[in-house]
């Protein structure tokens, strides 16, 4: 299923013909996030076929988890899903990103 951001977006701009010209909408998908990209693709292109949209590419940015040591204060990559810091080895760690899942930009044509 598209974010749920997306899919009123692309209704919108069908009910309102407001945008006609979008030639790319690309999206940040953090890797804990939930969602899966081929499946992402697969709903944008069946949300979007037949409405003025259709042949606009989706664009997809996979960003991966990072994290921050409440401990030591490091800044790191998140590894296979091993969510401990790896200078003091604490399990006190924040995600800073990796969660996302949103709009990052719109390419239009006039």
């Amino acid at each position: 299923m598209p974010p749920p951001s997306l899919k009123p977006f692309c209704k919108r701009c069908n009910a309102d013909n407001q945008l006609p010209a979008v030639e790319t909408i690309a999206v940040r998908v953090g890797a804990l996030s939930g969602v899966v990209p081929e499946a992402l693709e697969f709903s944008f292109s069946a949300i979007i076929n037949g409405t003025p949209l259709a042949g606009t590419r989706l664009a997809i940015e996979q960003v991966p988890l990072q994290g921050k040591c409440r401990n030591c204060g490091l800044d790191f990559s998140v590894v296979e899903f091993i969510f401990a810091c790896p200078h003091c080895r604490s399990g006190q760690i924040e995600i800073t990103k990796g969660e996302e899942l949103e709009i990052a930009y719109l390419e239009v044509s006039s």
